[in-house]
């Protein structure tokens, strides 16, 4: 049977845990950078958002504004107020139990009560959380214009508000276009799509003690943002005791995300893409990684950095929180690169269309920028270096897109965009071109369901269970792709008449092609088709016989019988269309397996993916593929008495994916059963967990290292970090103050702007 990890169990907290006590005692953990809401008054708000860029996105560490609970407005963030604006509302709590508003707010002491030092870890203890809630307009109207605009949600430009440094804001010397909108970059470029594709996520959280959030990532790389607006206090309301209320954050950094994922998956045994597991105190402090804590009470603001994972226990009676995503440049980079294959593999839906972001953006950023060519502003020497960025991650999305040069495809059927088509397996939003199976479309309600699947999920063999004879569609025709690609990027050479260097940089899409030197999405997806059979839904045959299910291509499944592989094989290797894997040695047919360039072996994509960390793209997409046994590095048994192979040895645990449960139910795989884990390659090696985790941790090393030297060359100053806490004389005073270099451009931070940790 197939190897499986050994998972740990959830551990809820003691609703006596002394944190600051746990944190003092744990090298690794450490409380998150604070700054206080009333000291952002002493500098400009550009000062403050330097502090941001350079705290939480640039160097991926979180950062707690406190104090904003003595200008918010108590008598409209309240329990009071929500009980009587809202008690009819109904919403549904964590375990899908519907409730009225006003029913749960009552009972919430009762709730909390039963969780006792005694039998807090009993398993049965009911846990309501209201979660997802709409956050009330009058809350939002507040929030908008008490935080500074570049944290809020849907920022277009910077805007009028009156909370900390407002006063010290001169947007007069902002240049303004012909139609008066400001020449500045937007907060969150999810305000760039029209509002009917806008995805909602500005939500509030209701919870008490016990319940809680599992350990995650926020979706799609964006910046994470929560302010606890309310929380009981520990006096009695409406004849009944309360408890203080509180949350405890458990964070992660940025750069420390890979060491993160191999140590839920090898250790803890759950993969943190599924976010499904609150990992237990103690997994915390063993970890191979620094763990920042929040205590998070009213009125404090937590800005959580990209790909940082977190996890937060709820404590007391109640606590209210607001919370909300931005989306900018730099979280549009790590989603494309990063977020949206790993939510592709576990079929997570993306609800922020990024590529849809990127093109919209660009249209607008286009507008603004005609306009101030010669215009010499910080805001608009910024617009600038983000339209650049956009444009790259453009070109990549067209270049991943393009068909074969030589076999264009003429059959494309055009569907107008509106932003709502999905791959019906793993749920990514699909921006331009997809495949469609004509066979498929169901009639559900009157309406037709078409199967439809994204370029990257056909690629990794995912489809219907008509594998092939699939139709073309596109949502924008692609000549209209193509000249604003042609259009923007005259722009930007437009931008620097003396730096021809930019006509190399920002090449023509022709040009990038040739560049590129590899097969794009599509082109894959073309040549596919024509390899892979057609099953006739109008002349059903066993599906198992065009499905990896029976096909003997994993090397790991013990449990088949011998007999009927023997047999099975012996049928399949007389056939001229079949080819035993170099791996599992099983005969399989040719178009699931990658024949090498060099030699004659084939390899079937489940023992690449598993044994070689290959996936089926990174093999079809090379226009000349070695095998590893051509590398020197395969780890067959055959290959492995070779004294000069060096067999590959996998770099990170996978635990498998049952996608079944998520995808359309006409869904199939047929080249990879991501649901296998690697295990056994793991356990032929050593099963080296520590080995893995170094690896991650050089590399996090190294690339921050990178990091470092790149924002140095930005102007940013490291021989003095702005976030360490300053050395004190016997006085208890500051001998030097804290902040950026000032030759540097920096932003000078006072000591005053920071709260001693924990407090």
């Amino acid at each position: 049977m197939p190897a499986h990890r050994t998972r740990l169990v959830f551990e809820p907290l003691s609703p006596v845990l002394d944190i600051h006590r746990v944190v003092e005692s744990t090298p690794n953990f450490e409380f998150a950078m604070d700054i206080t809401c009333d000291s952002i008054e002493e500098f400009p708000l550009e000062d403050f958002e330097r502090l941001v860029l350079f705290q939480v996105v640039l160097s991926g560490r979180p950062l707690v504004i406190r104090g904003f609970n003595r200008r918010l407005d108590k008598s409209l963030f309240s329990e009071k107020w929500l009980r009587e604006k809202y008690a009819k509302k109904g919403e549904f709590a964590l375990l899908i139990i519907p409730r009225r508003m006003g029913h749960y707010l009552e009972s919430l002491s009762l709730l909390t009560r039963q969780v006792t030092v005694d039998n807090y870890a009993n398993k049965d203890i009911q846990r309501l959380y209201l979660k997802d809630i709409d956050c009330p307009l009058e809350w939002r109207a507040y929030l908008e214009n008490l935080l500074p605009p570049s944290l809020f949600y849907l920022n277009e430009a910077p805007k009028a508000f009156e909370g900390p440094a407002s006063g010290k804001t001169n947007m007069s010397q902002i240049p303004k276009s012909a139609q008066g909108d400001l020449i500045a970059p937007a907060g969150d470029l999810m305000s760039s799509l029209p509002p009917k594709m806008r995805a909602e996520n500005l939500m509030c959280y209701i919870g008490h003690e016990g319940t809680y959030t599992p350990a995650h990532q926020e979706m799609c790389a964006s910046l994470g943002h929560n302010i606890m607006v309310d929380a009981s206090d520990g006096s009695p309301e409406k004849g009944k005791p309360t408890e203080p209320g509180s949350s405890i954050w458990l964070m992660t950094e940025t750069k420390d995300r890979r060491i993160v994922s191999e140590y839920w998956m090898s250790v803890l045994g759950h993969d943190i893409d599924i976010e499904d597991f609150f990992a237990p105190l103690h997994a915390w402090e063993i970890a191979p990684f620094k763990t920042w804590v929040v205590e998070q009470k009213p009125g404090d603001l937590i800005l959580i950095p990209p790909l940082a994972a977190h996890q937060v226990w709820n404590r007391g009676t109640r606590t209210m929180k607001v919370a909300w995503n931005r989306t900018t440049v730099d979280t549009l980079e790590l989603a494309l690169r990063e977020a949206l294959p790993h939510a592709r593999m576990v079929c997570r839906d993306e609800q922020y269309k990024n590529k849809a972001i990127v093109y919209y953006t660009l249209e607008r950023y286009y507008k603004l920028l005609r306009e101030a060519k010669k215009v010499d502003h910080p805001a608009v020497v910024q617009l600038w270096d983000d339209f650049r960025r956009l444009f790259e991650m453009y070109k990549n999305i067209l270049l991943s897109e393009s068909f074969s040069q030589k076999k264009p495809e003429k059959n494309v059927e055009y569907h107008e965009f509106q932003s709502n088509v999905t791959c019906s397996f793993c749920r990514c939003n699909i921006f331009n071109r997809f495949l469609t199976c004509p066979s498929c479309a169901n009639s559900l309600g009157g309406e037709e369901d078409p199967y439809d699947v994204c370029m990257d999920c056909y690629v990794m063999g995912r489809s219907c269970a008509c594998v092939s004879n699939l139709k073309w569609m596109e949502q924008f025709q692609w000549k209209h792709l193509t000249e604003r690609y042609e259009t923007w990027r005259r722009l930007i050479i437009s931008s620097d008449e003396n730096n021809k260097g930019l006509k190399v940089q920002f090449p023509t899409l022709i040009v990038a092609r040739g560049q590129a030197g590899k097969k794009s999405v599509a082109e894959i997806c073309q040549e596919q088709l024509m390899r892979r059979p057609w099953n006739d839904p109008k002349k059903p045959k066993p599906v198992v016989d065009n499905t990896i299910e029976e096909t003997g291509s994993e090397c790991e499944d013990n449990a088949r019988s011998k007999k009927r592989r023997k047999l099975r094989q012996s049928r399949m290797a007389k056939s001229d269309d079949v080819h035993r894997c170099h791996v599992c040695l099983h005969f399989e047919v040719n178009w699931k397996l990658a024949p090498c360039s060099n030699c004659d072996q084939r390899y079937c994509y489940g023992s690449l993916f598993r044994a070689f960390e290959i996936s089926p793209q990174a093999a079809m997409e090379k226009h000349h593929w070695l095998c590893p046994k051509c590398r020197k590095e395969c780890s067959c048994g055959a290959c492995q008495r070779d004294p000069s192979m060096k067999p590959y040895e996998p770099n990170c645990t996978i635990l498998g994916h049952d996608t079944s449960k998520v995808a359309d139910p006409r869904s199939i795989e047929t080249l990879v059963d991501f649901r296998k884990s690697n295990l056994w390659w793991l356990k032929k090696f050593g099963d080296d967990v520590h080995g893995r985790i170094q690896k991650r941790q050089k590399e996090a090393e190294e690339a921050e290292m990178e990091r470092q030297k790149t924002l140095e060359d930005q102007g940013f100053s490291f021989e003095s970090s702005p976030f360490d806490q300053p050395a004190q004389n016997g006085n208890g005073d500051y001998d030097i103050p804290l902040g950026f270099a000032e030759n540097d451009g920096g932003i000078p931070v006072d000591p005053s702007l920071m709260v001693e940790a924990g407090t």
